[in-house]
C-alpha cells in the first residue's frame, strides 16, 4: 500500500461522505455540503490509496500569522500508518512562517496532538455554537 498525498480542493460527494462517516463526524450526513466546504478552505491536504481517499487535514488562515486546522481525519482501516501525521507535517510545511497553528482536540486524541509538538493552552478553553437553528 503506497499512499499518496495530494492538495486539491475538488472531491467527490461519495468520498468525502464515506471517509467523514467512517470517523462517525456528522458532517458526513451532509456531503454535498462538505465539496462546497473543501472548495472554500484555504488548504486541504488528502491522502489517497489509489483512488480510495483515507485521510484530509483541512485549515483556514488569515494569511500571515494564525491558521486554524478545521478538519484531521484518517479512515480508522489506515490509521496507525502515520497518515494523520505526514498531513501534519505537510500542514507544518506551509504554515511554517506563522505565528501559530491552532486546533481544538477531543480529549482522547491529546496524546497524539502533544506526540506533534501541540500544546494545550493554559487558560483557554474552546467554545462552540453548533445548533444555531435551535
Amino acid at each position: 500500500m503506497a499512499i499518496s498525498y495530494k492538495s486539491i480542493h475538488d472531491f467527490r460527494r461519495d468520498d468525502l461522505e464515506r471517509l467523514f462517516l467512517s470517523v462517525e463526524w456528522s458532517s458526513g450526513h451532509y456531503p454535498d455540503k462538505l465539496v462546497i466546504a473543501m472548495q472554500n478552505y484555504e488548504t486541504v491536504f488528502s491522502a489517497w490509496d489509489e483512488d480510495r481517499l483515507v485521510g484530509m487535514i483541512c485549515a483556514m488562515d488569515d494569511g500571515i500569522m494564525t491558521a486554524y486546522v478545521h478538519y484531521l481525519l484518517v479512515d480508522p482501516e489506515y490509521q496507525g500508518k502515520h497518515i494523520g501525521q505526514h498531513l501534519v507535517e505537510l500542514l507544518k510545511e506551509k504554515y511554517s512562517d506563522y505565528l501559530r497553528i491552532v486546533l481544538n482536540a477531543y480529549n482522547d486524541k491529546l496524546p497524539f496532538y502533544r506526540s506533534l509538538g501541540f500544546k494545550e493552552g493554559d487558560d483557554e478553553t474552546p467554545m462552540f455554537i453548533t445548533e444555531l437553528w435551535t
